[in-house]
């Protein structure tokens, strides 16, 4: 069973931070996470569960974020999850709406994370990704007709 959340993916500028703590918005894991179209991909994600009933699965973000944290380090499943808990960059990618000094999941969990975001599943999402982040070809012409106009409007006389 999956249950959506209500309210939208989180931004930057509402995770909740301990007081004193000051978190850099160009840090890369605030960057990546802007890149990646979670919404879109969860709604994909939901289809993986079918059913209503039982115990529902932790939120996408989680469960991918996790995943390219891990494919990013190599850590063992144990020690991703107590990167997670010390790291609040980690947790802000991973979809927490603010930093909890806390295991979030147990690592056992990371093995059905990996189960439901199978290669297929995971060549899907790169395609979500990719295309989020791919301009528009209106866009594309647009620039091209700034790129290559007469100069901001004014012609040439001979």
């Amino acid at each position: 069973m999956y249950k959506f959340k209500r309210e939208k993916q989180i931004s930057f500028t509402d995770f909740n931070q301990p007081l004193g703590l000051q978190m850099n918005p160009d840090n890369r894991w605030v960057k990546k996470a802007e890149m990646i179209p979670w919404e879109t991909i969860e709604a994909e994600y939901a289809r993986l569960f079918p059913s209503h009933t039982g115990m529902p699965a932790k939120p996408l973000r989680m469960a991918l974020g996790s995943l390219l944290i891990q494919k990013q380090y190599h850590y063992p499943d144990e020690k991703l999850v107590e990167q997670i808990r010390e790291n609040p960059y980690y947790q802000y990618f991973i979809g927490l709406p603010g930093y909890e000094d806390k295991i979030t999941f147990v690592p056992s969990l990371l093995v059905e994370f990996r189960k439901r975001l199978s290669e297929e599943v995971l060549n899907e999402i790169n395609e979500m990704i990719i295309e989020y982040n791919t301009p528009k070809d209106d866009q594309v012409d647009q620039d091209d007709d700034d790129d290559h106009g007469n100069g901001g409007g004014e012609q040439e006389t001979n």
